[in-house]
């Protein structure tokens, strides 16, 4: 999906909400789908503060940031670090993460066999499946390297 196109989905979904896209709106909305980074409101916020364009309050990017979330513009999700990070999902595919506790790196991943699994275990309890998130915490192969010489008696 085209950025254009979710822009007017927002925009309808303002309108809905009795809402208007003001500038700064249309600034935070912009950025957030400029990159394709997860990325937190806090470093969102310095983005905005660094380039050119409407002046936007802190508290402005965490109430756009919200309804991004609760329009499924974004998903956001805990990234063990003490803060939300963010990405955007509409127009993209479903994934999962892998999460390094030691540097933060995030890895997207998809594997069809967890969705299965996943399909199978609801349907074994009569349970419906509306959504989900997997993220799989560890070290990424630099920090697990790291951590190995560091463990490891005379080695520098």
């Amino acid at each position: 999906m085209k950025q254009a196109a979710i822009r007017r989905a927002f925009e309808e979904y303002l309108r809905e909400k009795a809402l208007k896209l003001t500038s700064q709106r249309g600034r935070i909305f912009d950025r957030a789908f400029a990159t394709h980074d997860h990325f937190s409101a806090e470093r969102l916020y310095e983005w905005l503060r660094e380039e050119e364009g409407p002046s936007v309050s802190r508290a402005t990017v965490y109430r756009t940031l919200g309804m991004l979330v609760e329009g499924n513009f974004l998903d956001s999700f805990d990234s063990g670090r003490g803060e939300l990070l963010y990405e955007h999902v509409m127009g993209h595919r479903h994934h999962d993460h892998l999460v390094c506790i030691d540097c933060g790196r995030i890895e997207e991943f998809f594997d069809e066999r967890i969705e299965e699994v996943q399909e199978e275990i609801c349907n074994d309890h009569g349970f419906v499946l509306v959504d989900h998130d997997h993220k799989l915490r560890g070290y990424c192969r630099s920090c697990a390297k790291k951590r190995t010489r560091e463990e490891t008696p005379g080695s520098s």
